[in-house]
């Protein structure tokens, strides 16, 4: 380095502290503010916050290590805070958990989500909706521990009985509780709690986003739960049954996010014993529909998606694979999920075989699982596979996946290992 780049970068440095300086020096009369005795000043100075951090993680960071969010709850949880000042705090909170996992985990460790829930006591709906909306966003990141939602018995009763309250209540709700639900005892607290019944109408709510978030609630209520399953094969909607709507959800003029949704819910219901595997919803419309999942001009994630469940749906039944196998081509399908990048591709796909590199491994564990399950019992399908498989010489990471297709694709090569 020579004396003028050595002078140059000498000279960033005061300015680099100068910046920082400004930046904590603003963030800090953000928080002052709060303190103020004159409650009109306060709610003002809530509201600046507000539009201060919207889109900048840098002023979130700040204010929360300034220590923002105690001040913020305090107001929150006061009566004599008036309703616009409460809803202004729980909206300004909300915007500071859409940052980064190091804000959520501040936040949780500030008591957000027992604050959020008392909210929820208050009987004005601008600020029952605010607290919602904030609690799904906590709620909805990896880092939140889902087991707070479930730790005060009054909770998840009372979230039911909000349900009625707007459509913003119902989308908020049912996605906490599509987040939220990860065990056989969370789904057993909703379930005794009344999440079929309360939930089930908002399947042919006029909103696609409840619409939505209802079906993935029933989705993870279904998933390898019989007494879920068997309660949701006698449920009416409008006069409908509740399979019936999976099944119109599952046609193609449907966003594919609400068709693969469907399908999962049908075919945890099958799992479950709840509807037989040669139906009709199932053999005819959602086999059919994982098997156009799977194709290529799919997004990375319904693929991987489609064929998980779709092996998971045909695993115990020797006839369901042996329609799969001449549905649509699906075994010639899956050898696509191997060809990730593609070596020749149009300069409007470059960010799409990028994203579809980062996660080939997901492509190729999917395509694993899919192959075993086609292969596990009948040998007619299993040579079929093989030939597409295991013909041209490949080098591949080996996982358990993998292994497990192989045996059960060819087992006289692999005498040891027979499962």
């Amino acid at each position: 380095m020579n004396c003028v780049d050595w002078e140059v970068n000498v000279l960033k440095i005061p300015i680099k502290l100068t910046m920082f300086t400004e930046v904590t020096a603003t963030s800090r009369h953000y928080v002052d503010r709060l303190f103020d005795p004159d409650p009109q000043k306060v709610l003002q100075g809530v509201i600046d916050m507000k539009n201060a951090v919207i889109g900048n993680n840098k002023q979130k960071a700040n204010l929360i290590v300034l220590g923002a969010v105690p001040r913020l709850l305090y107001l929150l949880q006061q009566s004599s805070s008036s309703a616009e000042l409460r809803t202004e705090c729980a909206v300004v909170l909300g915007s500071l958990a859409m940052g980064t996992e190091n804000n959520i985990k501040s936040l949780v460790d500030c008591h957000i989500i027992p604050a959020l829930l008392q909210g929820l006591l208050c009987p004005d709906l601008v600020f029952i909706e605010a607290c919602l909306r904030c609690l799904r966003t906590v709620f909805i990141s990896p880092v939140t521990p889902v087991q707070l939602l479930y730790t005060d018995p009054t909770v998840i009763p009372h979230l039911m009985s909000l349900l009625s309250r707007s459509q913003r209540t119902q989308e908020y709700i049912t996605q906490i509780f599509s987040h939220c639900c990860k065990t056989a005892e969370h789904q057993t607290v909703l379930f005794n709690h009344g999440a079929i019944q309360n939930i089930a109408p908002l399947l042919i709510s006029p909103s696609y986003k409840v619409r939505m978030q209802a079906l993935k609630c029933f989705s993870v209520l279904a998933y390898e739960n019989t007494q879920v399953s068997m309660t949701l094969v006698n449920v009416l909607v409008d006069g409908e049954l509740l399979s019936q709507v999976f099944v119109r959800m599952m046609q193609r003029d449907k966003p594919i996010e609400m068709q693969l949704t469907a399908a999962k819910c049908l075919t945890y219901m099958c799992r479950a014993g709840a509807i037989r595997t040669d139906d009709n919803c199932i053999v005819l419309k959602t086999l059919p529909c994982l098997v156009r999942m799977c194709s290529k001009d799919r997004l990375l994630e319904e693929r991987v998606e489609g064929a998980e469940t779709l092996a998971f749906l045909m695993e115990p039944d020797v006839e369901l694979q042996r329609i799969a196998s001449i549905t649509d081509h699906l075994v010639a399908m899956l050898a696509d999920y191997f060809k990730y990048p593609s070596s020749v591709s149009a300069i409007t796909d470059i960010k799409r075989l990028d994203h579809d590199l980062k996660h080939a491994h997901e492509l190729r564990q999917a395509a694993f699982k899919l192959y075993a399950s086609l292969g596990s019992n009948d040998e007619d399908i299993r040579k079929k596979v093989s030939v597409t498989f295991l013909g041209p010489p490949r080098i591949l990471h080996i996982s358990s996946h993998m292994v497990i297709c192989l045996v059960r694709l060819a087992p006289e090569a692999f005498p040891a290992l027979q499962i």
